[in-house]
């Protein structure tokens, strides 16, 4: 089921991505945040050409990022040894932005990179999850662009400048609540030539061992965002570029560069 949060005739508001019996895709309004209220709908469809899609999800509490974990991209950062335990950051909620925003280069840095990325979203409260438990406590996957200020990341010695700019987490364009991960590919294409693409397999830590972890650390919260770690291919990005983020069964996440 793909869930979208969209704004139609000044309204924002949550809906089901399903198609019309003409073929035409629409969007099953629900009554509310299907996370809090269910899958409860009004009776009411938008033809989603008709509605403009924000961030599935505002996280209320935080956006945890993951590190070096495709050791490819481990490689192509020549910062050493892929770490034993997951590498975890946090990015403020105040950095997420929607499928079609504007990602914004901010002054102070003169190399911004994308970091295509799948995300978890967490459908509830969660402290001490073992591995085998996991999924009870995911909501659904989307894409994610972990945008990086990687020249700001290097000199500052801790990432939380360097990724928590305004604009540097864009999500979308859906939750998908039901998510092969197992057949999952990220496919970054800058400008539309293809510089990411690798199995969400070639994980060093998996879906569920990341949930466990940082459940671990912090209680985590429905609406909670993870971003698992990109593969090898991040690139800068300038003003004017588009950044897409495909993974397929949930779509295509594309960013203009401001």
């Amino acid at each position: 089921m793909k869930i979208a949060r969209f704004s139609h005739q000044g309204a924002i508001t949550f809906g089901i991505l399903d198609e019309s019996d003409a073929g035409v895709p629409e969007l099953v309004v629900l009554n509310g945040d299907p996370m809090f209220a269910g899958f409860d709908t009004t009776g009411e469809r938008v033809p989603l050409a008709e509605a403009t899609l924000l961030a599935p999800v505002i996280p209320r509490s935080k956006v945890i990022g993951i590190g070096k974990n495709y050791l490819d991209h481990v490689a192509e950062m020549d910062t050493g040894a892929a770490p034993a335990e997951p590498l975890m950051f946090l990015k403020p909620n105040t950095s997420v932005i929607g499928p079609g925003d504007r990602i914004v280069r901010p002054a102070q840095s003169t190399r911004v990179d994308f970091e295509g990325e799948l995300a978890v979203v967490i459908g509830s409260i969660a402290k001490n999850v073992r591995v085998a438990d996991a999924a009870s406590v995911v909501f659904g996957y989307t894409i994610a662009n972990d945008v990086t200020a990687r020249d700001l990341q290097k000199s500052d010695g801790q990432w939380t400048r360097a990724k928590g700019f305004d604009t540097f987490c864009p999500l979308g364009p859906v939750i998908e609540t039901e998510f092969d991960l197992a057949a999952a590919t990220v496919e970054t294409r800058l400008n539309g030539v293809l510089a990411q693409s690798a199995p969400v397999t070639d994980m060093i830590h998996s879906v569920a061992e990341i949930v466990a972890y940082a459940s671990s650390v912090f209680t985590l919260l429905p609406g909670d965002v993870i971003l698992t770690g990109t593969p090898a291919g991040v690139a800068a990005i300038e003003a004017g570029d588009t950044v897409e983020i495909e993974i397929a069964g949930i779509g295509v996440l594309s960013n203009p560069v401001l």
